[in-house]
């Protein structure tokens, strides 16, 4: 029962969250994008990291767009997700350089990742990752995150855990309005190290 409640709980919480973001408008969206772009670059975790993991944003998450910029620009190694459909794996892959994101396909949830017969430097595979960028639907100020239901990042999470490099730092990028006092978690639900977002 408590499996059940847990999961009714995450559903209201995201259907909240949702509208909460697609009543913010797009001018707003870009501003605060800027102010949580600029709090990034001026982290130190940031500046002392060299391989980093960021997701491409869709149109409801903070824009990742500079942050990818500037990660090829300051000469560190970028990884983006690939999710495997119908499972919750996903592996981080290697990109090239930011003219690199127009050779990836659109999938069916409008998200742009490498195609599956690619052959890409995943990030576990060599170096490990120093720095992780998670998206979420919403994050409370203790680093619980929710995210879209599918488990990808807590189980990918778990395979950084295991990894001889061990976890990287994560940091969650949110809206305000993505912050939440409480978010339910459950056991296999990782926590993250930190939320930045617009505070002012």
């Amino acid at each position: 029962a408590n499996m059940a409640a847990l999961r009714a709980a995450k559903q209201a919480l995201r259907r909240d969250i949702k509208d909460r973001v697609s009543a913010l408008g797009m001018e707003e969206r870009v501003r605060q994008s800027r102010m949580v772009t600029q709090k990034l670059l001026e982290h130190p975790k940031y500046d002392s990291c060299h391989r980093i993991a960021v997701f491409l944003s869709m149109p409801d998450e903070v824009h990742t767009k500079e942050i990818i910029d500037d990660i090829f620009k300051k000469g560190k190694v970028c990884f983006i997700p690939r999710y495997l459909a119908n499972s919750n794996h996903m592996d981080m892959l290697k990109l090239n350089d930011v003219k690199d994101i127009q050779n990836l396909l659109v999938t069916s949830w409008n998200i742009l990742q490498p195609g599956d017969d690619e052959e890409r430097e995943e990030a576990l595979a060599i170096g490990g990752l120093d720095l992780m960028l998670v998206p979420g639907l919403g994050f409370d100020r203790n680093g619980n995150r929710l995210g879209r239901g599918k488990g990808f990042y807590d189980t990918y999470l778990a395979r950084c855990r295991d990894h001889p490099r061990g976890k990287p730092y994560t940091i969650g990028l949110a809206f305000r309005e993505q912050i939440c006092p409480e978010i339910p978690v459950g056991n296999n639900d990782f926590a993250i190290d930190e939320v930045l977002f617009d505070d002012s």
